[in-house]
């Protein structure tokens, strides 16, 4: 079967995808920049990539007419926060306008459970969407599903975050909000398992695990499996505001993604109905099965997917491919260059940079430079990286964005998402024997230039001894 993927660099399309072409099935990946796609050798036999932008109605034309189902996993809660439903809502009839000229059988959508009286604006948003897919001339499988668990997941993340950082925590009420987490595996067999079969056809199931717990008792449940003693109150002074800059501070992620996120968890998302499960075949796992295998995942360093690799996570709004050529007009460019001692090593050494393994040289001025990026509210440099040893284009790399990464070619590019009064590049890559190292800054206005000048004097050695250590 032929079968279009949206949302193919995202989180859930990236774990999804080598299980349908395990099926058997040919994927068409629907991406809006091929710069960000990345998939093995051993699976580009049997994808097709296509450039869509649903927003854009002249790129809709790229989708092949003779698909047999699609999967429908596009969000917006990078979009502003006055408008973020009117482009979910202009992306989702723009795909069903598509979808409708081709011969697709089947669209299934995940979205959220929306069983609670009152949604919040990211869950009236997701239920206006299922509304305008069904509207649709094929059939409409809707899953929807609350706290998604799992290694690389912002909820997991953000409870790893947490419980990791606080032994003490002060919360606002809404952690005692209940809700119905699920594990990854289970999402992702919900998923492959409702392809095709007429049984779910233009219908909506919610999907969950067996456990209703509230946030205060999955962060315990955390604390329980990684043995640390953890103490949490709520006070109900906490106003939204205030809960989206204590997530934003203390964990990794935006502030964007921690409004949408405190928004949605004064909802309660429990599952009405589980009657998918057995329609399925399907014996959701526990949340503390999903936990432990999810931090399996992660110190086994085999994270398939990560929400921090999503533009919803950093500040990059453009195709890579306007960034891939570093500039050099009215740029202040650092260089430097180095003779390589063995090729392999400084290779595996820039391959690993960033992250838990750090900078090599001044890794505090890095941190440092994360921290003041924080209170001017950018990205910082909590959200690390998805592999230890291994990075793809489009990859989140702290406060940086990766480009391009060709580990033959020895050639590595980054793009700088912090806050910046212009844009800044870094650049590895090796010719020959000596490895060649260049950091370029394009200044915005005056601003930009005093930034520059004002930060050269560390320049001096912060990149010279990172130069030295991926070489010794």
């Amino acid at each position: 079967m032929k079968i279009l993927l949206t949302g193919a660099t995202g989180y859930i399309g990236k774990r999804l995808l080598p299980l349908l072409i395990e099926q058997g099935h040919d994927i068409v990946c629907c991406v809006r920049d091929k710069n960000r796609f990345y998939a093995p050798a051993e699976l580009q036999d049997k994808i097709t990539v296509v450039e869509v932008d649903f927003l854009n109605k002249e790129t809709i034309s790229n989708i092949p007419e003779d698909i047999d189902a699609a999967y429908y996993l596009i969000h917006s809660m990078s979009g502003s926060a006055t408008n973020f439903d009117e482009l979910e809502s202009d992306s989702a009839l723009n795909f069903v306008e598509r979808v409708n000229e081709t011969t697709a059988k089947q669209v299934i959508y995940l979205s959220g459970i929306i069983n609670d009286s009152s949604l919040s604006k990211h869950l009236s948003s997701r239920k206006k969407v299922e509304e305008i897919l069904t509207s649709g001339t094929f059939a409409t499988t809707t899953l929807r599903a609350g706290i998604i668990v799992g290694s690389g997941s912002a909820s997991f993340d953000i409870i790893r975050d947490l419980v990791n950082k606080l032994p003490v925590m002060v919360t606002p009420k809404w952690l005692n909000t209940r809700c119905q987490p699920i594990a990854i595996p289970d999402v992702l067999e919900f998923l492959s398992k409702s392809l095709l079969n007429p049984a779910t056809f233009n219908q909506s199931f919610d999907i969950g695990g067996p456990d209703i717990l509230t946030y205060k008792e999955m962060l315990m449940g955390f604390a329980e499996a990684k043995h640390l003693k953890r103490w949490i109150f709520t006070v109900p002074v906490m106003t939204p505001k205030l809960s989206s800059y204590w997530l934003y501070f203390v964990t990794s992620t935006s502030y964007r993604l921690a409004s949408a996120l405190v928004s949605s968890m004064k909802v309660e998302v429990v599952c009405n109905d589980t009657r998918i499960n057995e329609l399925l075949d399907v014996t959701p796992m526990t949340y503390e099965q999903a936990l432990a295998r999810a931090l399996i995942k992660v110190d086994e360093d085999k994270v398939a997917s990560s929400w921090k690799d999503s533009l919803v996570s950093g500040r990059f709004s453009k195709n890579m491919s306007a960034y891939l050529k570093v500039p050099k007009k009215d740029c202040f460019i650092d260089r430097r260059k180095m003779e390589i001692i063995d090729r392999d090593f400084t290779i595996n050494r820039i391959w690993s940079i960033g992250g838990d393994t750090g900078w090599y040289y001044g890794d505090w001025l890095w941190s440092l430079r994360g921290f003041i990026d924080k209170l001017y509210g950018g990205v910082g440099s909590r959200r690390g990286r998805t592999n230890r040893h291994d990075i793809h284009s489009g990859d989140a790399l702290d406060f940086w964005r990766v480009l391009y990464a060709n580990k033959e070619e020895g050639k590595l590019i980054l793009f700088a998402e912090m806050k910046l009064p212009g844009e800044a590049w870094l650049e590895f890559k090796i010719i020959h024997n000596t490895l060649y190292q260049a950091a370029t800054f394009r200044p915005r206005g005056v601003w930009g230039k005093l930034y520059w000048y004002s930060v050269l004097p560390f320049h001096g050695f912060i990149f010279k001894g990172m130069l030295a250590k991926l070489i010794k």
